[in-house]
């Protein structure tokens, strides 16, 4: 037989791969995997107990199950007009919030980067000042418009009131919306590269009209829709101002609603809560996609 010098000695023993060395298998597989399935199991009774409860109160019927409850929403009473007073106000107060704020993030990240303190202290004033205390004041402005002795003040003050179209909510839900809004913003704006998209387009030759539409919006359109849909749920959302001043939203509709249709309230809370899921899970999949195509470009 030929020995082979400086071969090292082998041994099949060495080759096996000794449990629970080599390989993970199911006996020593670590605790935390099992912590994980147990809160994700209690956190879906948590979210969804509440949930699934309400909906069997509201097709639990005398003669058993039924829908009826949903059945009789659109012929509720005032149902359709404070819907769709409510949904109007939404998109009014998400379009004046962007035609704001966008603006006024890209001057100040762009241009004046010193003024971000301040504008972040002003957007964050309406966190500060309780709603009832603002709505005390647009009162006092309203009671001082409606007593002014020019025509055109009073008969812009009353336009504001109107109950069909209430505007000057609209115009209190921009100013509840500006910390939302500026956070999704100013997120946005730090996390991509605006300046340099800005610059380039620029050097390209091409105007501001163009860089923000073809550069600044594509590049912001995670944070817009985020802004859009957080400036859009509150409104759906917001009881205390519209019940102070006396507006016939959908919240407040709602509200007194219970006093003579429990199930009716309650299928309708559950029905606002899917939309509102629905909305953002909307909105997250286009941002998602949208990212996507945009990064497929890149490569």
């Amino acid at each position: 037989m030929v020995a082979v010098i400086g071969a090292p000695k082998t041994n099949i023993t060495d080759s096996a791969v000794a449990p629970g060395k080599g390989g993970r298998t199911s006996k020593n597989r670590p605790p935390a995997q099992y912590w994980r399935g147990i809160v994700l199991v209690i956190a879906a009774l948590y979210f969804l107990g509440p949930a699934l409860v309400a909906f069997w109160f509201t097709v639990d019927g005398a003669d058993g199950l039924n829908l009826a409850a949903y059945t009789r929403i659109f012929s509720a009473p005032d149902f359709t007009d404070s819907m769709t007073s409510s949904l109007l106000l939404g998109v009014i107060a998400v379009t004046i919030t962007l035609a704001i704020m966008i603006p006024t993030m890209l001057i100040v990240h762009l241009k004046l980067p010193m003024m971000r303190s301040y504008v972040e202290a002003f957007s964050l004033l309406p966190l500060v000042i309780p709603p009832v205390a603002l709505v005390v004041g647009v009162r006092g402005a309203l009671g001082w418009g409606n007593r002014s002795e020019y025509v055109e003040i009073s008969s812009f003050f009353t336009a504001l009131q109107d109950k069909s179209m209430p505007l000057v909510l609209a115009l209190m839900y921009v100013v509840i919306a500006l910390p939302f809004t500026f956070r999704s913003l100013d997120a946005g704006l730090r996390g991509s590269k605006v300046t340099v998209l800005v610059e380039a387009a620029q050097n390209l030759g091409a105007r501001w009209p163009m860089v923000l539409w073809r550069v600044v919006l594509p590049a912001l359109r995670t944070s817009i829709l985020n802004s859009a849909f957080l400036a859009f749920a509150l409104v759906m959302g917001e009881y205390t101002i519209a019940k102070i001043l006396i507006f016939p939203t959908f919240p407040v509709w709602l509200a007194q609603s219970g006093a003579t249709d429990g199930q009716l309230q309650v299928a309708l809370s559950l029905l606002s809560l899917v939309f509102t899921w629905a909305l953002l899970l909307t909105v997250v999949s286009v941002a998602g996609r949208k990212s996507k195509a945009h990064l497929r470009k890149e490569r």
